[in-house]
């Protein structure tokens, strides 16, 4: 016979008084109303403290703290960046020397020429797609080829090899470019491939073999800023595999040569969870200290508002 069953009593279950329970959310963490005609760190001071809105003022202090500490900002970030129209926050920043260096993938180089040659870029693949026609504008794969063959003589990375053909060039809408930018500055914009995934790589003017010992020089470069992170701020934006991937081996690069990468910032932004960032980037670099954040929604609203908080609070 199966047992047979009767309600539990509730008699004897043990309480406590509320005021002795830790809460997540309290009162004083809520957000505040706006005021007409107030100011944008108004608008940050009335965030809640709940959540993203914490986090994203977290992440301006974290950038604003090592700005004023003098420490390395490092901005990581996928094409999409470029794509959604923000090349002239990121080289604002770098014009205030907020940010120490950039990273990039292929696709970067190709829309952020792209930009300084006609002012647009971005084609509509599913419609050339079908003919065959996709990544097939000549213009751009014969200069960015010929900039990549150069680096066999000059011996430089392949980020400052295309910042400076487009300043030797003279492109016409050179100042929207974000390598063009770095070069100008002279703040290391670095640049990692992976062959096959951009259109410059089906032109027969590529050189594979430059292609690659720049990137590599790249990487070598990228790694050296991120030696220098502790205590600072690395950011991906919008980067989901290849510069997480990137990140992680620097990061047991520079500690396998013995420099100290202990406590610092991590920042990874995007408009969905990808597995790679939040266990490259976010979860396991800060493993032994530091703080790993992670912000989701669009680029073009969450990086204008980081940027413009930070500006705010080191004025």
């Amino acid at each position: 016979m199966p047992p047979k069953f009767s309600p539990v009593d509730l008699s004897n279950v043990k309480t406590y008084h509320l005021s002795d329970r830790k809460s997540k959310v309290t009162a004083k963490d809520f957000a505040k109303t706006w005021q007409k005609g107030a100011s944008y760190r108004a608008f940050l001071d009335n965030l809640p403290d709940i959540l993203a809105g914490g986090q994203l003022k977290s992440v301006i202090s974290a950038i604003a703290k090592a700005y004023r500490d003098n420490r390395t900002i490092l901005f990581g970030m996928g094409a999409h960046v470029i794509k959604v129209g923000l090349n002239p926050i990121v080289i604002d920043l770098m014009e205030r020397r907020l940010i120490s260096g950039v990273a990039m993938n292929g696709a970067g180089i190709i829309h952020d020429v792209e930009l300084a040659m006609v002012g647009r870029t971005s084609e509509d693949v599913a419609a050339a797609l079908d003919d065959g026609s996709f990544g097939m504008a000549r213009e751009t794969c014969a200069f960015l080829s010929e900039a990549i063959t150069s680096t066999r003589k000059k011996s430089i990375g392949l980020g400052e090899a295309v910042g400076r053909h487009i300043l030797e060039k003279r492109l016409p809408l050179m100042e929207k470019s974000i390598l063009a930018a770095g070069a100008r500055l002279e703040i290391p914009v670095t640049v990692h491939v992976a062959i096959g995934t951009d259109i410059l790589h089906m032109h027969p003017g590529f050189d594979p073999q430059a292609a690659g010992a720049a990137s590599h020089y790249d990487f070598r470069l990228f790694t050296s800023i991120v030696s220098a992170l502790d205590n600072g701020v690395y950011l991906n934006v919008g980067s989901a595999v290849i510069l997480p991937e990137i990140f992680l081996k620097a990061t047991t690069l520079v500690r396998n040569l013995g420099y100290t990468l202990e406590n610092f910032t991590t920042v990874n932004l995007d408009f969905i969870k990808h597995y790679r960032p939040l266990t490259n980037v976010v979860n396991r670099p800060t493993a032994k200290g530091g703080h790993g954040i992670n912000l989701v929604g669009h680029h073009e609203i969450l990086l204008p508002l980081i940027a413009a908080g930070v500006i705010e609070e080191i004025d």
